[in-house]
């Protein structure tokens, strides 16, 4: 098994899957080390972890994280949700005060759901497992709750795909460290710095889009000569698609308990009283 700084340095984002499936106990063991080894806030432990082997299962989770087919490669699929449903009711059991359905509420669990899957990124990356987390878990978030049947206060925040790597992909770059730390305060970069830092990204960046052939015909037809033109791209991260993606988050949390409803034109002209 790898040491941790072994894990970390040797991650890549795996895409390409082969059919061994991941043994019940390695499964478990994972999981077990990854619940007793993650901070939580007030040891409530406000996450919920939904395992998805089921083919058929599998299958309608490709379709709601878009079709990307390596969903359907990997053996298994694990949803990280942000869940209060369980602690409330716990105090609702003891005649506690009940709580956690606000938004901080939210905060706190996603942030928990977040560590959580990332402690269980590392215990399987360690055992020598390769695995791909979904952004469109956020995209979907309403829809996959309702798939995976999950009850109030609790929204899925993250998924991973996670088998044997059939592929072995360089690793992607990163900035600069100096990029990310700051001494007491938080500075900001000025514009040669920005271009210091972001110059080697920029290059190899845009050399891989340049490669893949799909790509270099997108940006071609769309006009879009550099790597961040792409990432604000309708190719990419759209912000009309983020401001759309937005709303449904939001409408997500009211639905599932973590927001009060909007107010109505009706409250509005209420008098009250």
């Amino acid at each position: 098994m790898h040491t941790v700084a072994q894990t970390l340095l040797n991650h890549r984002s795996i895409r390409q899957f082969k059919p061994d499936e991941i043994p019940q106990a390695t499964l478990d063991e994972v999981l077990h080390e990854a619940v007793v080894g993650t901070s939580s806030s007030g040891n409530l432990n406000s996450f919920s972890m939904i395992v998805t082997r089921d083919p058929a299962r599998k299958r309608r989770l490709y379709e709601l994280h878009g079709e990307q087919e390596f969903v359907l490669q990997a053996p298994l699929v694990i949803t990280f949700c942000a869940d209060w449903h369980r602690t409330r009711q716990w105090l609702r059991l003891r005649g506690a005060r009940d709580n956690f359905n606000n938004f901080l509420g939210y905060q706190v669990a996603a942030n928990e759901a977040m560590l959580i899957s990332q402690s269980v990124t590392l215990g399987f990356e360690a055992r020598g497992y390769g695995l791909c987390y979904m952004g469109t878990t956020l995209q979907a978030m309403g829809k996959i709750a309702d798939y995976l049947q999950l009850p109030q206060t609790c929204l899925p925040i993250t998924t991973i795909a996670v088998g044997v790597p059939d592929e072995q992909p360089e690793r992607r770059e990163r900035l600069p460290l100096r990029a990310y730390v700051h001494d007491e305060t938080y500075q900001e970069a000025s514009t040669a710095e920005l271009e210091d830092l972001y110059r080697a990204r920029e290059e190899s960046g845009w050399q891989r889009y340049m490669s893949i052939p799909r790509l270099r015909a997108m940006c071609e037809e769309g006009g879009i000569t550099s790597l961040a033109q792409m990432y604000t791209s309708p190719y990419k991260y759209d912000p009309e698609a983020y401001a759309a993606t937005s709303r449904q988050v939001l409408d997500a949390l009211r639905g599932r308990g973590f927001l009060p409803e909007p107010p109505t034109d009706e409250d509005a002209t209420t008098p009250a009283g």
